[in-house]
């Protein structure tokens, strides 16, 4: 990576979720999903199929028929509903890298369900004491992917600076469900997607006191446009409306082992070198051809087909998910390499190398 001759070090991530939740049975009936029988067997195998067992939304249909709202209105509901989550998700993660507010030299926020000027940046960095000298960087409407290259440009900033960044992926799916009728590929995108915030501190160095980090070694990106009608997120009248394939997994398994190997052969490493699997919780598909294409054992996935189960398809915020569930479980030690990988609109793929220090 490019961007001075520092370290940049994950030092840790805290997590942010709306208070209501629902089982994915209760989110498909309450979201006025049904229909004739053939439309709820329909809905009933894609749920069957999901592997979510639960998600947690911004804005409930017992509360509000977000169907017909306009995107202005969603984005109003965007600032109020982001802002308590993201400032409590923030502050955590200062607390827990024991990073005082006036360290940090960059804020960035990543989010493709919603944005303002002012936005979240400002609104976060006055309510939570960091300085308003900080530098600001938003990174929108990338999609699930967002995570990994706004990763990437946190860590140019770390260490070329030798500052510390807090990167806050804010995601609130639930403010687009779009208005009826609904295809199949509509069905599943309303079957999918979970609300949710985190916030991740990268720093130069580990502080003393911080038990775990993850150096950001590289970063690796593939992007097929031949194929980029498989995945969209487009801006309507009425919020905005995603585009998904089936056919997506056909392209990660064209293009992951080598994008992977390439990556992987710079540092002189293998496959059998990587010890620790942090993969965007997209899909069961997404994942199965992640496991199937690399040759990867079946426990490898465990943290991200966890966080698929329990928070859905969280769009960017859900593989910071996946990598504070790794972290708990069994973080990375001194020395020992993890990679995170992501995907999304483009049709791109992103892969970050990662060295536990």
């Amino acid at each position: 990576m490019g961007g001075g001759c520092g370290s940049a070090v994950v030092t840790g991530v805290a997590v942010g979720l709306p208070a209501i939740s629902y089982s994915q049975e209760e989110c498909a009936r309450l979201g006025g999903l049904g229909g004739n029988d053939a439309k709820r067997r329909l809905i009933d195998r894609i749920v069957g199929c999901s592997g979510i067992s639960r998600r947690h939304v911004a804005v409930s249909p017992l509360l509000d028929d977000v169907k017909h709202w306009s995107t202005a209105a969603r984005m109003c509901r965007y600032q109020e509903e982001a802002l308590p989550l993201c400032k409590d998700a923030v502050a955590s993660a200062l607390t827990e890298t024991r990073t005082e507010p006036a360290e940090v030299g960059l804020i960035c926020v990543t989010s493709s369900t919603g944005y303002a000027a002012p936005g979240l940046d400002t609104r976060l960095a006055r309510d939570v004491g960091i300085p308003s000298t900080v530098q600001r960087l938003l990174v929108g409407h990338m999609g699930c992917l967002a995570a990994l290259p706004a990763l990437a440009a946190c860590a140019n900033f770390v260490r070329a600076q030798q500052q510390s960044a807090v990167l806050v992926n804010a995601e609130l799916s639930s403010l687009h469900l779009q208005p009826p009728p609904w295809n199949s590929t509509q069905q599943v995108v309303n079957a999918l997607f979970g609300d949710a915030v985190t916030a991740t501190v990268i720093r130069p160095e580990r502080p003393a006191g911080v038990e775990h980090g993850l150096k950001i070694i590289d970063v690796a990106a593939q992007t097929d446009t031949e194929h980029e009608d498989y995945m969209s997120l487009t801006v309507g009248d009425h919020g905005f409306r995603m585009g998904l394939s089936p056919r997506v997994p056909e392209v990660l398994e064209r293009y992951l082992p080598a994008m992977v190997g390439d990556l992987l052969s710079r540092h002189s490493i293998s496959l059998d070198d990587v010890r620790w699997w942090a993969v965007h919780p997209g899909g069961p598909r997404i994942l199965d051809t992640t496991e199937s294409s690399l040759g990867l054992p079946p426990e490898a996935l465990t943290a991200s087909r966890y966080v698929l189960q329990e928070h859905g398809n969280c769009a960017s915020a859900g593989l910071p998910l996946v990598i504070e569930e790794l972290q708990r479980r069994s973080p990375l030690a001194p020395k020992e390499y993890g990679l995170a990988l992501a995907f999304g609109p483009g049709l791109t793929l992103y892969a970050v190398l990662l060295l536990g220090v």
